[in-house]
């Protein structure tokens, strides 16, 4: 199962990462603070799981998890089309997360 602070450092990191687009070269106060706040809360949500999980192990599901949803939402909200190559890195992407969770024993 997921660590919990490790669902949260993704969901901060992707709130951040949105709001990174939305900042418009942090010209936007608001979405630049948003920037700032969601970093920081990942990272140290980040932290905590590094108690439990190994770096490397984290790292990939953190940043593999948080491209998807991010990819997701840059459709959604900003009207970004991805083509079929990145499509197909992306399911790759999932795939190895699903290996990793499913086969791995390093998971805590």
């Amino acid at each position: 199962m997921f660590n919990t602070y490790l669902l949260l450092a993704i969901f901060f990191e992707v709130i951040a990462t949105t709001a990174l687009k939305a900042s418009d070269q942090f010209s936007n106060k608001t979405a630049s603070s948003i920037v700032v706040i969601g970093y920081v809360a990942a990272f140290y949500c980040l932290t905590l799981v590094l108690k439990t999980m190994p770096l490397a192990i984290a790292y990939a599901i953190w940043s593999a998890i948080g491209l998807v949803i991010v990819t997701i939402n840059g459709w959604i909200f900003f009207g970004e089309v991805m083509d079929i190559p990145a499509l197909i890195g992306m399911a790759l992407i999932i795939i190895g997360i699903c290996v990793i969770h499913m086969g791995s024993k390093v998971i805590a």
